[in-house]
């Protein structure tokens, strides 16, 4: 069984929790939406933090909203290596034995533990989408691109429920590889 959707590319990012949120920017503080994004309520935030790591390395990342249980950042495996780190690749959420490091807003810091992963590629599909064609929150299916460097991307995740949009999620290493854009549509093999 095969079927398209759409793709969407995943950039460097993070998620921060409440306490996080007010130590970095302030008691009051809320996020602005910059632009929606298609997962249901989400979306890129107009503030930013800078990542510093044990290496003396810094990167800028953009928060993504809304806020969540546990502060979580998302890298590319070249955006990790910039960095002088080897996140595991994992779930979103999926933050246990990660390495963490240093966050800095504009308000005060945050020590991280723990946190920092390279997001495993997922596909979310709504319920009737998922119930159509048969796949389940937590099943694995593959992926093909279109076009000249044409990929199959394996070990792909389902994340299918009330809270998902159909979309599919690959970074930015995985995307320029294959030589796909945000909007571009991929074929999902189960």
């Amino acid at each position: 069984m095969e079927f398209s959707i759409g793709v969407g590319i995943s950039a460097r990012h993070l998620h921060l929790c409440q306490k996080d949120m007010e130590k970095l920017f302030g008691a009051d503080a809320i996020l602005h939406i910059k632009k929606s994004i298609k997962q249901p309520g989400q979306f890129a935030a107009e503030e930013q933090i800078t990542l510093l790591t044990e290496k003396g390395k810094q990167m800028k990342l953009r928060i993504i909203g809304p806020l969540r249980n546990d502060t979580q950042i998302e890298l590319s495996l070249t955006d990790a290596r910039a960095v002088g780190l080897m996140p595991p690749i994992r779930s979103s959420g999926d933050i246990a034995g990660s390495p963490g490091g240093m966050l800095i807003g504009p308000a005060g810091e945050v020590k991280l533990e723990r946190g920092i992963i390279v997001a495993a590629r997922h596909l979310h599909l709504c319920p009737d989408t998922a119930a159509k064609y048969g796949l389940n929150n937590g099943d694995i299916v593959s992926i093909r691109t279109k076009g000249e460097r044409e990929i199959i991307f394996h070990n792909v995740l389902v994340r299918a429920g009330d809270k998902h949009a159909d979309e599919c999620h690959i970074d930015t290493d995985e995307a320029n590889a294959s030589g796909i854009r945000s909007g571009d549509s991929v074929i999902i093999r189960k």
